[in-house]
């Protein structure tokens, strides 16, 4: 866990002031995994492990930022956008600096940074990056936008500046994330609802496989395309649909047959886990644990045949952590090809889980697992008052 008086202390001997302190939350997904960028529903939570932004302003048009997590620094101008020779990690924070600039004034700054968020562990640490920073660069800029529109604007920064198409989900969760709560997204109106976890009466455990297979990115975008392929087909049935969003199980299990197979697999995914993203919501907030932890294993069963972005390892830990007591539910959350398992399960399990199931992933893979309960948390912030002055 992050020592935010130590990363206080680090700012002021870098940059020789004192900062302001800001942070936003990774998330786990419980439910809902490819389903964002095709205008469908996802149920993420944020986490209470998070990304702080120490930051103070500058009198110029300069960022100054250094990162503890990569031991690592670099500058740029906000007057001068599009300077991609930045680190692939500096680029989410510049992006988010030009991409606010177009909208506000920015001052420049001098930034520190630091994360308990897992890089490539599937809780979106660029999500958390970027939200830390544009609260943090808005705040020295006294200036304020809506939380719909920073998140948008740190999707647009991830889209222009590093080259990944991806959903809102990840950012939405770490602006609009709320204690104790899962976030419900429509992804087409962007219009959330907040599902207590009160009912659940169950412990949230992430498995982290600490593999991450170099297929992502083009396995991303190669999935997208053959999504929109699909609704450009059964459109030809269903005239009215504009994204795999309007399709539903019953009108899919009608035309399907209308599409080559590995397409038909990919669009098959989108169409139940849509299905069994609102059928979780529910459960989740009636505390229908059984049901919720079905519907998991239906999702990683989908992930893993149909949409393919699974993983041996992934695989594995969900095979392993499905056969312990008390495990009402597991599978992959995130992008996939490595990352993380979410888990359900009984409290008072917790410890022979955690055991057994790194016990045996170590044992089948030589590779050392994190595993850690997380809990629902709150989304971007400023968290100057909890440091001791």
């Amino acid at each position: 866990m992050v020592d935010l008086n130590r990363l206080i202390a680090g700012f002021s001997e870098r940059y020789g002031s004192k900062p302001r302190l800001f942070s936003a939350p990774g998330r786990v997904n419980i439910i809902g995994e490819h389903t964002d960028y095709n205008d469908g529903f996802v149920l993420p939570m944020a986490i209470d492990r998070r990304t702080f932004v120490a930051i103070a302003p500058r009198n110029d048009r300069i960022v100054r930022v250094a990162s503890v997590i990569v031991n690592d620094a670099t500058e740029f101008k906000i007057d001068q956008p599009r300077e991609l020779s930045l680190h692939t990690w500096a680029k989410y924070i510049a992006g988010v600096a030009w991409t606010l600039e177009s909208r506000i004034t920015l001052r420049g700054a001098d930034i520190l940074i630091d994360s308990e968020v897992p890089i490539g562990g599937g809780l979106s640490s660029s999500a958390a990056l970027e939200v830390a920073t544009g609260t943090a660069l808005m705040a020295m800029a006294g200036a304020t936008i809506e939380p719909e529109q920073l998140a948008l604007a740190a999707q647009k920064a991830e889209h222009d500046f590093v080259g990944a198409k991806v959903g809102i989900m990840d950012q939405f969760a770490a602006t609009f994330g709320r204690k104790d709560h899962a976030l419900l997204i429509d992804c087409r109106s962007l219009k959330t609802k907040q599902i207590p976890l009160r009912n659940l009466n169950a412990a949230i455990v992430v498995c982290n496989t600490n593999v991450k297979h170099q297929l992502m990115s083009s396995a991303y975008n190669q999935r997208r395309a053959e999504c929109e392929q699909g609704v450009e087909l059964l459109r030809q049935c269903l005239p009215g649909i504009r994204a795999l969003r309007d399709v539903s199980v019953a009108d899919f299990g009608k035309y399907e047959n209308e599409l080559p197979d590995l397409v038909r697999r990919r669009c098959r995914h989108v169409v139940t886990e849509n299905d069994r993203t609102l059928r979780a919501a529910q459960a989740l907030q009636d505390g229908e644990r059984e049901l919720l932890g079905s519907l998991m294993r239906q999702s990683h069963e989908s992930l893993r045949s149909d949409y393919e972005v699974s993983c041996r390892e992934l695989d594995l830990m969900v095979e392993i952590a499905s056969r312990q007591e008390g495990v009402f539910g597991a599978r992959m959350t995130g992008g996939g090809f490595g990352g993380s398992t979410i888990n359900i399960v009984r409290a008072d399990e917790l410890n022979s889980f955690t055991q057994t199931v790194a016990g045996e992933y170590r044992g089948a893979t030589k590779i050392n697992p994190d595993i850690y309960v997380v809990e629902a948390d709150d989304g971007a912030r400023e968290d100057s008052d909890n440091l001791i002055s």
